[in-house]
C-alpha cells in the first residue's frame, strides 16, 4: 500500500495500538506511537499526535495521560473491565456444549477487548483441557440456523440422533426428518436446547441442539403460536429433570430442613416452604415424572420422602427393590 494510502489510517492504527498496548499500569508515550506509525510507512509530528489524541477523546475513548517520569497515555475505561472479562472466560470454559477448540478461538477473541498485559490473566485461567467437553462443532452454526427460523416465523426440519456404546451416532425414527415449529432456545443442565411444536404430536418439545443435524428451514410458517404464549419457559424448565419428558403430575415432597438450598437451586427462590414439625418442609410442585426425577430424589437417601401421589411412592419402592436387588 502507498505511504499516502497509509496516511489516511493514522488516527486508526493510533486508536488500536493504544487500546491494546496501555492500561492504568502500562502508558504509551508519543515516542512510542511514533515508532508504531513508522512500522506502517506514516509519518508524524508530536503536534499532530496531541492533535489525534484529543479526536479519540471526542470519540469517546477515555485516555488519559499520567504525567512524570514514567508517563505517557492510557485507558482509563474499556467497553469491558477486566473482572466482566474473566466471567466471560469462565463461562466460556465451564460450557460444556462448546469444544475444546472453539473454547481456545473465544477466548482468544475476548483477550482482544483487553490490553495485551491483562489478556495474560485470561489466559493463565485456561484450564480446559480435562473438563468434558462437546465434540460437535456444529451446535453454533445449529444455534444460529433455529434463531433465524425463529425470527422468520418458519418451521425447520432435521434429524436427530444418539450415541450407541461405540460412541456412534445412531439416527432416531430411522433417519427419518423431523418437522417441527422452533419457539425459544434455552439453557438447562449444561446443554442448549430447542423448544418447539411438533404438530403432529400436537405437543410442546423439546430437542438437544447438539444432536441435531441438517437444519433446514421450511417455506411453511410455524404453528402452535397459541400454545407457546401460555408456556412459562422458567416452569417449564423447573418441572423437567435433565429436559427428560414424562407425564407431569402434582407430586407433595417432604424434605429435611437442611435441604432447603438444595430445593431452592432446583425450584427457584419462589418455591413455596411448608413447615413440616421441626426438622422438616413439604413442597408441592407440578413436576414432570422422569428417571432423572428419581435419580434426584434417591440422591438424599432418607432425607427426602415422596408423600403423594401413591403411584410415585409406589414406582420408587419398585425402584428401590430393584437397586438392591442389583446388589445382592
Amino acid at each position: 500500500m502507498a505511504k499516502s494510502s497509509n496516511q489516511k489510517l493514522k488516527l486508526l492504527y493510533i486508536m488500536r495500538f493504544i487500546l491494546q498496548q496501555s492500561d492504568e499500569e502500562h502508558t504509551v508515550s508519543i515516542a512510542d506511537i511514533i515508532a508504531e506509525l513508522t512500522r506502517y510507512g506514516i509519518s508524524a509530528e508530536r503536534k499532530s499526535l496531541y492533535d489525534d489524541i484529543e479526536a479519540l477523546r471526542t470519540y469517546g475513548l477515555d485516555i488519559i495521560q499520567k504525567k512524570g517520569k514514567n508517563g505517557g497515555y492510557y485507558i482509563a475505561s474499556r467497553e469491558f473491565e477486566l473482572p466482566e472479562l474473566k466471567l466471560l472466560v469462565d463461562s466460556v470454559q465451564s460450557s460444556k456444549f462448546i469444544t475444546q477448540k472453539k473454547t481456545l478461538s473465544l477466548i482468544k477473541k475476548i483477550e482482544s477487548l483487553a490490553s495485551c498485559h491483562d489478556a495474560g490473566e485470561l489466559q493463565r485461567q485456561v484450564y480446559v483441557h480435562n473438563r468434558v467437553k462437546s465434540m460437535n462443532e456444529s451446535v453454533y452454526y445449529n444455534v444460529d440456523s433455529i434463531s433465524n427460523a425463529i425470527n422468520d416465523d418458519k418451521a425447520i426440519s432435521f434429524k436427530y440422533f444418539e450415541l450407541n456404546v461405540d460412541k456412534e451416532r445412531v439416527m432416531r425414527h430411522g433417519g427419518a426428518l423431523y418437522e417441527v415449529s422452533p419457539f425459544a432456545l434455552m439453557w438447562d443442565d449444561e446443554n442448549y436446547y430447542m423448544v418447539a411444536w411438533d404438530s403432529a404430536a400436537g405437543l410442546i418439545k423439546h430437542y438437544r441442539v447438539d444432536k441435531m443435524l441438517g437444519i433446514s428451514a421450511l417455506e411453511k410458517p410455524r404453528e402452535g403460536k397459541e400454545e407457546f404464549e401460555k408456556l412459562d419457559l422458567s416452569a417449564y424448565t423447573s418441572k423437567c429433570f435433565g429436559m427428560f419428558g414424562g407425564d407431569e403430575e402434582k407430586v407433595t415432597i417432604r424434605f429435611s430442613n437442611r435441604l432447603v438450598g438444595a430445593v431452592t437451586d432446583r425450584f427457584g427462590r419462589d418455591v413455596i416452604l411448608i413447615k413440616d414439625g421441626d426438622d422438616h418442609f413439604r413442597i408441592n410442585l407440578s413436576i414432570v415424572v422422569s428417571p432423572q426425577f428419581y435419580g434426584w430424589l434417591f440422591g438424599f437417601g432418607t432425607e427426602a420422602e415422596v408423600i403423594y401421589p401413591e403411584k410415585i411412592k409406589a414406582e420408587m419402592l419398585r425402584k428401590v427393590k430393584e437397586i438392591a436387588r442389583l446388589y445382592k
